[in-house]
């Protein structure tokens, strides 16, 4: 054979060889190309749809691995965990991975990330307290609070301090002193310091809590505040349904247009999460599963939060819930306050590192405060901002910051942690033991001289020429900061707390049964007491019996409003709180606490109506039955309102209650029937006609006394004994008095719940009068000015103004 016919051959064989591979692979795969031919084809038909319904759509993983289009607004509880659980695993390498892929897809179409920086210079911010012994809670200084209160908040402060009548105690110092400092984007920045060295007021003044609402930064406070009603779960849901996505919407309908444009295919999964953080108005959110499992809140997620009435989750998954409302919604910069207290180094350490991985990704922007981080937690961060006696001694790089106090002449030790050296060395009773120059005696350098020494630093050189430097308006992002107060409308604020509300009266179901069954037994007990047998309608004394009836029921109808007080006063840290995160308004809170409401005193009303009327025998018209229904109804209501506005006046169960009784006492005794109207005293006649039991009572009264059982004529009388009874009592007797009292009831509670409303806006929460100290209040002067100060038992403080060396001198010694 010819060497061209073996080639023919060999060629021939290999040919062969090559169409049985691809016949075999082709029969083991034709299976998932059909697969990922029927999910390219269901692509091809999303593609099709308008930007907006192709946004409400996705192609869905499901757990047998079967692809299906779905809506993303009808995503389940399951179908959300087993998203987040496909993107995120246990460790927080899954985490950066699908933080990556978000990006990857954002950066793949030429998308930018908006960044935000933070800026601020020549922060001032003072207060006042009183010093020593007048801070002290005695009768007296409480009086003299209270005088002082008045007199400042009716604008004659000045004025009587220039006549020295009532000269204001309050002696003025600074929290905060001249400092300046910026925030940069795609950094973690650390701020430490010292407690009371001002820490929470420079978190609260950058968040805009201490004067301008900036709804693109967020404040996680140190304190735990929740609805122990609703589970953990339940809370993130409502926070994120509040905060809405915050332009989210806007970036993913431009980025799935080129998509399109691009012929680009994105990862279904990535997809999913996208469009349902983007979604707004749900009443879930897939962001709650990845923070549930971020958090490591997923053991939980399904508890009560608890209260101090409730048992609920523990005060380290309380503190991370806390966190996580911050979290869930859509702020680009983020000012935390103790996050870590509470939770152990293991937890800390994955909470900031998941925050470190989001912030760096995702162009975020967090200044956090932490008490006593471990080594391996403060590592994470990029600048850190040391703190103390309201001065900045040193903001920026973490690797600087030794560097920096070496050059003064303190060197932290090989085994001790970078953030408690720092916390310890500006400390007039720990900075001598990381004194190194044992050449140079040892002399207290005070915040201070750090601040003006840190100016001359490098670093510190380098951070003001860029905060001298003006920031250039043209190159930011249009959507960096959004234009909107609230992250939704106000249609879908009214229906979250609304839902939130209903959600809250489930869980306190057990109350308003309760009050129910209360009113139920003093309904028999009233029963009892005016039985129709015994109920003649023969003299004026008899109708005095039935008026007596008629005020019991009056009062017992006002008396179960009562528990209104308690349970608005209890809810009223959580609001406080959500208010100021602006996650709604005051009125979209209180709407729906009333609103809801109503349906109950229907139910309350109409079983003591239906219980007492015909037993005890008022006029059998029908009419009647239920015009005094509708009176009692009218009181019920005006009750709630006027318990709810002295809650959120006293704002205090003390201070309340005090004030409620006392309001509910004058109603009782200006109603007209204790006291009728011509025994109330001349000065006393405002009282009656401004009470809003009075028009309750000429209401119900009128209606029963000029019905058909009373319209027979006494002997000796022209006019009929009902009409007497009424005048015996001094009751208005004319019909039209029927209707003025029920518009009257109207009128109280609209005016009630307006002021309500009016209330919870401008009224902030009571807070205790914090005691300080004149040595603490020396010492914090002379540690601002630069001052030494001594301390001894018998003088108390005693501050020289001159030092051994000036601050030029140490400071050349030490350069």
């Amino acid at each position: 054979m010819e060497s061209g016919d073996i080639g023919r051959v060999t060629s021939a064989r290999v040919a062969a060889s090559n169409i049985l591979w691809d016949s075999s692979v082709e029969v083991f795969s034709r299976s998932s190309w059909e697969e990922d031919d029927e999910e390219a084809l269901k692509w091809a038909a999303l593609e099709k749809l308008p930007t907006f319904r192709r946004m409400e759509r996705g192609i869905l993983t499901q757990e047998n691995g079967q692809a299906r289009e779905i809506d993303v607004r009808s995503l389940g509880l399951s179908e959300r965990q087993n998203l987040i659980q496909r993107l995120v695993k246990v460790d927080g390498n899954d985490n950066e991975k699908f933080l990556l892929k978000l990006k990857e897809r954002i950066d793949r179409v030429g998308l930018d990330i908006p960044t935000v920086e933070v800026r601020f210079e020549h922060l001032t911010v003072d207060a006042e307290a009183y010093v020593g012994g007048r801070a002290l809670p005695t009768i007296f200084n409480f009086s003299a609070n209270i005088l002082e209160l008045i007199k400042d908040n009716f604008s004659v402060k000045r004025f009587l301090n220039y006549l020295h009548i009532l000269p204001s105690r309050k002696q003025p110092f600074s929290i905060l002193h001249d400092v300046s400092g910026i925030i940069k984007p795609r950094r973690m920045t650390l701020l430490l310091g010292p407690p009371s060295s001002g820490k929470t007021t420079l978190l609260l003044t950058l968040a805009g809590r201490l004067g301008s609402d900036l709804k693109d930064f967020s404040f996680s406070s140190q304190y735990d505040l929740h609805a122990g009603e609703m589970t953990v779960r339940e809370t993130l849901d409502f926070s994120a349904r509040c905060q809405g996505a915050g332009g989210l919407s806007d970036m993913l309908a431009e980025l799935s247009r080129r998509e399109k444009a691009a012929n680009i295919k994105p990862d279904p999964d990535i997809d999913i999460y996208m469009k349902a953080v983007a979604l707004e108005g749900q009443t879930t959110s897939v962001v709650t599963e990845y923070l549930l499992k971020i958090l490591r809140l997923e053991i939980c997620a399904d508890t009560l939060v608890g209260d101090v009435m409730v048992r609920g989750i523990s005060s380290g998954q309380k503190k991370r819930l806390t966190t996580g409302e911050i979290l869930v919604g859509p702020a680009r910069a983020l000012f935390m306050d103790e996050i870590s207290t509470g939770l152990d180094s293991s937890t800390a350490f994955q909470i900031v590192n998941s925050l470190r991985q989001s912030i760096h990704i995702l162009n975020g922007n967090a200044l956090i405060s932490l008490l006593q981080p471990a080594p391996e937690t403060y590592y994470l961060f990029d600048d850190i901002i040391l703190l103390s006696d309201g001065k900045i001694v040193y903001q920026g790089p973490c690797e600087n910051v030794l560097e920096f106090f070496e050059s003064m002449g303190f060197k932290c030790p090989e085994r001790k942690g970078v953030a408690d050296f720092l916390q310890e060395v500006t400390s007039r009773k720990d900075q001598e033991q990381y004194w190194v120059r044992k050449d140079e005696p040892y002399i207290y350098v005070t915040s201070k001289e750090f601040a003006e020494v840190f100016q001359s630093f490098h670093i510190g050189q380098k951070l003001g020429d860029e905060i001298a430097a003006l920031f250039d308006k043209t190159k930011g992002h249009p959507a960096a900061l959004t234009t909107r107060k609230y992250g939704i409308s106000k249609k879908e604020l009214l229906k979250a707390c609304a839902s939130g509300e209903f959600l809250l009266m489930k869980r306190n179901s057990f109350v308003y049964v309760f009050k129910m069954i209360q009113l139920i037994i003093v309904a028999f007990v009233n029963m009892t007491l005016f039985p129709r047998s015994k109920m003649p309608r023969n003299m004026v004394e008899d109708g005095g019996i039935f008026m007596g009836a008629l005020f019991f029921a009056t009062l017992m109808i006002m008396f179960n409003g009562f528990a209104e007080l308690s349970m608005t006063i209890f809810k009223l840290p959580v609001f406080y709180k959500k208010r100021d995160l602006l996650f709604y308004p005051s009125w979209a809170y209180s709407l729906p606490k009333w609103i809801l409401k109503i349906p109950i005193s229907f139910l309350e009303v109409g079983f003591w109506v239906v219980l007492t009327y015909y037993v005890i025998g008022y006029d059998p018209n029908i009419e009647r039955f239920f015009k005094q229904y509708l009176v009692l109804l009218c009181i019920s209501q005006m009750a709630s309102g006027i318990f709810r506005l002295m809650a959120a006046l006293g704002r205090n169960i003390i201070v309340a209650t005090t004030f409620g009784s006392f309001a509910l006492l004058v109603v009782m005794v200006l109603g007209g029937f204790i006291l009728s109207k011509d025994d109330v005293k001349p000065w006393w006649e405002w009282g009656y006609w401004i009470s809003p039991l009075m028009y309750g009572q000429n209401a119900i009264s009128v209606n029963e006394f000029l019905g058909h059982s009373w319209r027979h004529v006494p002997a000796n009388s022209t006019e009929s004994l009902g009409v007497l009874v009424l005048k015996a009592r001094k009751v208005f007797a004319e019909p039209h008095w029927y209707w003025l009292g029920v518009g009257a009831l109207i009128g109280y509670v609209l005016l009630f719940n307006f002021l309500f409303t009016l209330a919870l806006s401008y009224l902030n929460p009571l807070k205790s009068q914090p005691v300080l100290s004149k040595e603490t209040l020396a010492e914090k002067q002379a540690n601002r000015t630069g001052e030494l100060i001594e301390l001894s038992k018998e003088i108390g403080a005693r501050i020289q103004s001159g030092s051994s060396r000036s601050l030029s001198a140490r400071v050349s010694s030490r350069s």
